[in-house]
């Protein structure tokens, strides 16, 4: 059904053989953890947001609900139980060998900032970091910090009748490590070809190397904090 890869105790890609044609985004889901969901299930019917009419816990053992943004994206959010295939496996499959040890943003595409902030900021309670764009003149992402954490949903602007490779490019996940230059060169190593993809500086000011898996979805290695003053506005602290 699906295959997990375990960045940390709390964070994990999963890769499902699903696709059928190149045509097909390659952006199951993105997911957030909370602490109760029976709570946030109240709570986003209250708001009027359509959620599943109960709540049980999947294969896995966790309790979790998936729902549309405006977008269309599949979002789920997830409460880990006790007993559950995560728990049992808390401080497991951790080797040293990683390459990151945390997950620090996800990027989807979205066609309506507007009603992405209804959803993402009125209800959800993100809060904008940073926004920043090709030219200083225009907005083509905007990080939305989680309500109770660092890490953040990176919108994916002005995209418009997107490419396969285009999906994967703009429908990405982000690892976060605190040496893009030692990280590269772990890669090197392990026969990684970057001869395509060189580390650099972003437009937030960060370093950052883009590499692709095979159905070429982007993953970005990316230093947590800016070595450079970003282009386009401040970054807002929490």
């Amino acid at each position: 059904m699906l295959t997990y890869f375990k960045v940390n105790d709390h964070q994990y890609i999963e890769v499902f053989p699903e696709l059928k044609d190149d045509s097909e985004d390659r952006l199951s889901h993105i997911a957030f953890e909370t602490t109760n969901i029976p709570r946030l299930r109240d709570y986003l019917a209250s708001r009027g947001v359509k959620v599943p009419d109960a709540l049980k816990p999947g294969l896995d053992g966790n309790v979790s609900m998936m729902i549309k943004d405006p977008d269309g994206h599949n979002v789920e959010f997830v409460e880990y139980m006790p007993g559950s295939l995560h728990t049992r496996n808390f401080g497991k499959f951790l080797p040293s060998t990683r390459i990151s040890e945390h997950i620090i943003h996800v990027g989807v595409i979205v066609e309506d900032r507007a009603a992405a902030d209804r959803f993402y900021k009125d209800i959800l309670g993100f809060r904008e970091m940073w926004h920043g764009g090709m030219r200083d003149d225009r907005t083509d992402w905007i990080d939305m910090r989680v309500p109770d954490g660092t890490d953040w949903l990176e919108y994916m602007l002005n995209v418009h009748n997107p490419s396969p490779k285009t999906l994967g490019v703009m429908n990405h996940l982000a690892l976060g490590v605190p040496s893009i230059d030692r990280a590269a060169k772990t890669l090197a190593e392990r026969g990684v070809d970057l001869h395509n993809e060189k580390p650099k500086i972003g437009r937030d000011g960060k370093w950052q190397l883009n590499l692709y898996d095979p159905n070429l979805t982007r993953a970005e290695l990316m230093e947590p904090e800016p070595v450079e003053p970003p282009c386009c506005s401040p970054f807002i602290k929490p």
